[in-house]
C-alpha cells in the first residue's frame, strides 16, 4: 500500500479543497508539544530520519486517488487534482537527540498548502511516538547512574516497527544493547540475550539446563536463576560457572521477586564461590522509578534490562502534540481556541547557557550566547545532508542532558525549565490576534 494513504481522511479532503480553490501558496506548519506529560522534566527529540524518508518517498498515485474516491463515495475523476502530489517543500527541525520543552517546535514544514497538509498525520505519528519513547528511555539512563541498560521491549511493544524504534531510540540515549535481532542487525547495535524460564523447565534440573546452554554458547553466558528458587538457582549457576573457562561478561539474571534483596544474596553466593567477576543482571517490569529505587538501595546489580514499560512509555504513552498552521503566504496565522492558543510565524529556538530557551521568529538574530536549534534538513523535498549517526545524536543528547538543571533531571517530580518568547514574537502574536478578532470576531476579544 502506498504511504500516501497513511493519513487521516480529513487531510485528503482538505488538500483536495485547497487544490480546487487554487490555494497552493506557501504555508508554514509547526509541530510542537503543548505541555510535557506528568513526571517529565524534558523530552528528547526523535523520529526525524523516518519523517524525512517518508517525505522523500511520498507521492499520490492513481491507486491512491481511486482509494480516496472510494472511501468518499465519489468518482475518481473528482479527485484527479491530487494525482502526482508529492512533497516539494522545506523542513527545519531539531536534530535527533536534542532536548526539547513545551511549546518549542520539534520541526517546521514550509511547502505549498496542500502538500504540507497531506503529510500531517504521518509526521505527528512518528515524531510523537518516538519522542515519547526516547524520553522514557532517557529517564532510565538518568536513573541507572552509569550502570548499563539493555532493551528487552520487542515482545510487548505495539507492533514490530515500534519494537525496532524502541531499540534504536535506546541506543540513541545510551543503552548498551538490545535483544531485538532485526534492530541490532539494521542499526549496528550490540545484540544481547540470556534464556527464558521455558528453557530451564525443559531440562531435568537447572544445572542440566545451564550446562547445555554453556555447551551451545561458549562465549559469555548469562544464566536465568529464578525459575524455581533464586538462591538454589544461583548455587547451581555458580557450580557450572566454576567449571567453565569463563570469558569476561558472564552473569546471572534475576527476573522476579524482591530484586534488591535477591541481588545481595546472589552476590554473596557468587563471591563465596570465587566468582567475583560474574555479574548480576536484573529484569522484570523495570522502568526508571524501579531502577532508581534499586540504585539508591545499593543493590549489587551490574546491568538493568528494561522492557515493556519503556518500549511503550507506559506512564506517558502519548504526547499532547500538535501540527498547526502558523503562516500562510508570508502572513502570520494563529488559533484562538480556549487552552489551545498558538503563536504565529515561522520560528527559531535559541538555547542559552544558564537561561531558559528563547522562542523567536525565524530570521531574528541570536541573543548573546544563544545557539539556534532548528536546522534546515530538507529543501525542495530532498535531504540537505546525510542523517547524523547514532553516535553523533547520542553525543548531542549527552551534552544537552549534562547542561539540564538538576530539578529537571529528577526522577520524581521533575521541574521542566521554562521558555521565553522574544519581543518580536510577542508583538507579532498581538498584531495577529488583533487582526483576527477585528476581522472574524467583530472586534470582540474572546473571553
Amino acid at each position: 500500500m502506498s504511504e500516501a494513504r497513511t493519513t487521516d481522511l480529513y487531510e485528503v479532503t482538505m488538500a483536495h479543497a485547497y487544490l480546487r480553490e487554487g490555494m497552493t501558496g506557501r504555508a508554514v506548519f509547526s509541530l510542537f508539544v503543548r505541555g510535557l506529560p506528568p513526571q517529565r522534566g524534558f523530552l528528547v527529540a526523535a523520529g526525524l530520519p523516518g519523517v524525512l524518508d517518508f517525505l522523500e518517498r511520498m507521492r499520490v498515485d492513481e491507486e491512491d486517488v481511486v482509494a480516496f474516491a472510494a472511501l468518499l463515495g465519489r468518482p475518481a475523476a473528482d479527485l484527479a487534482g491530487l494525482l502526482g502530489t508529492r512533497f516539494t517543500g522545506e523542513v527545519r527541525a531539531l536534530p535527533e537527540g536534542r532536548l526539547v520543552f513545551a511549546g518549542e517546535p520539534l520541526l517546521e514544514v514550509t511547502a505549498p498548502l496542500p502538500e504540507a497538509q497531506l503529510v500531517e498525520t504521518y509526521l505527528l505519528n512518528q515524531v510523537s511516538h518516538q519522542t515519547a519513547v526516547a524520553s522514557k528511555a532517557a529517564r532510565c539512563v538518568l536513573a541507572a547512574a552509569g550502570r548499563p541498560l539493555v532493551d528487552f521491549s520487542l515482545r510487548r511493544t505495539h507492533g514490530p516497527q515500534a519494537g525496532d524504534q524502541a531499540a534504536r531510540l535506546g541506543a540513541l540515549v545510551g543503552f548498551a544493547g538490545t535483544s531485538n535481532v532485526a534492530a541490532a542487525a539494521a542499526y549496528g547495535l550490540r545484540a544481547v540475550g540470556t534464556m527464558a524460564h521455558s528453557f530451564v523447565e525443559a531440562f531435568p534440573d537447572e544445572e542440566a539446563a545451564f550446562r547445555a546452554f554453556a555447551r551451545a554458547h561458549p562465549g559469555p553466558v548469562t544464566f536465568l536463576v529464578d525459575t524455581y528458587d533464586t538462591e538454589e538457582g544461583t548455587e547451581a549457576a555458580a557450580r557450572v560457572l566454576r567449571e567453565l573457562e569463563r570469558p569476561p561478561g558472564c552473569a546471572v539474571r534475576l527476573d522476579s521477586g524482591d530484586l534488591a534483596a535477591l541481588a545481595f544474596r546472589a552476590r554473596r553466593i557468587l563471591d563465596a564461590a570465587g566468582l567475583r567477576d560474574v555479574g548480576i543482571t536484573a529484569s522484570g517490569g523495570l522502568d526508571e522509578r524501579e531502577v532508581d529505587r534499586l540504585v539508591r538501595s545499593g543493590a549489587p546489580i551490574d546491568v538493568f534490562a528494561v522492557g515493556t514499560r519503556v518500549g511503550v512509555s507506559a506512564d506517558a504513552p502519548s504526547l499532547d502534540s500538535a501540527y498547526k498552521l502558523v503562516a500562510l503566504e508570508g502572513r502570520g496565522v494563529m488559533k484562538l481556541s480556549s487552552a489551545k492558543v498558538t503563536s504565529p510565524g515561522a520560528k527559531q529556538v535559541f538555547r542559552r547557557p544558564g537561561r531558559p530557551d528563547l522562542v523567536a521568529l525565524r530570521g531574528e538574530p541570536p541573543p548573546p550566547g544563544g545557539v539556534p536549534l532548528l536546522e534546515t534538513v530538507m529543501a525542495g523535498g530532498r535531504r540537505t545532508a546525510p542523517d547524523p549517526s547514532l553516535r553523533e545524536s547520542r553525543e548531542a543528547f549527552e551534552a544537552d542532558l549534562a547542561a539540564l538543571p538538576p530539578d529537571a533531571r529528577r526522577i520524581d517530580d521533575p521541574v521542566p525549565p521554562g521558555t521565553e518568547a522574544s519581543p518580536a514574537l510577542l508583538a507579532l502574536t498581538a498584531r495577529t490576534r488583533d487582526r483576527i478578532t477585528a476581522r472574524i470576531l467583530g472586534g470582540l476579544h474572546p473571553a
